[in-house]
């Protein structure tokens, strides 16, 4: 797949270079120094000043869509997008639960942020107000 998407831009950039000579070679011919009439939708100073021929016009979105096929074939996998995934993934490999360096350890990059002083355990909490309402609940029958 790598040398695939190394291939298709390679082919991109080639057809891009053939495409920006051949528009800077035909804006050089006498015939391409007359202005085109001027177009009712584009405002004066967007006006090109030369027309290019359609095969070169072709030939540049047809390098472009090359390039873009070829980045997107040779980019990396995607990453999962749920978070659960991602630090499961983590906590699983061997490489992110050796210690580095001191005071920098490995597992679930989350897990400091759920032990931290101040933090409300919503879990912790859920169960004291369920064991609550059970022990409430069981003194009204009695």
């Amino acid at each position: 797949m790598a040398a695939m998407a190394s291939v298709v831009n390679i082919l991109g950039v080639i057809f891009l270079s053939h495409a920006v000579y051949s528009a800077y070679e035909h804006s050089l011919l006498p015939s391409a120094s007359i202005a085109p009439t001027s177009s009712a939708i584009l405002p004066r100073s967007l006006d090109p000043n030369i027309n290019l021929p359609i095969d070169i016009t072709l030939e540049t979105l047809f390098s472009a869509f090359l390039l873009c096929v070829g980045v997107v074939l040779s980019s990396p996998g995607l990453k999962p997008i749920q978070w659960n995934v991602w630090a499961g993934g983590l906590e699983r490999s061997k490489e992110a639960r050796e210690v580095k360096e001191v005071g920098v350890g490995g597992g679930n990059p989350y897990a400091g942020l759920e032990e931290r002083a101040g933090f409300l355990d919503i879990r912790g909490k859920r169960k004291e107000f369920s064991d609550w309402i059970k022990q409430d609940a069981g003194s009204e029958k009695s």
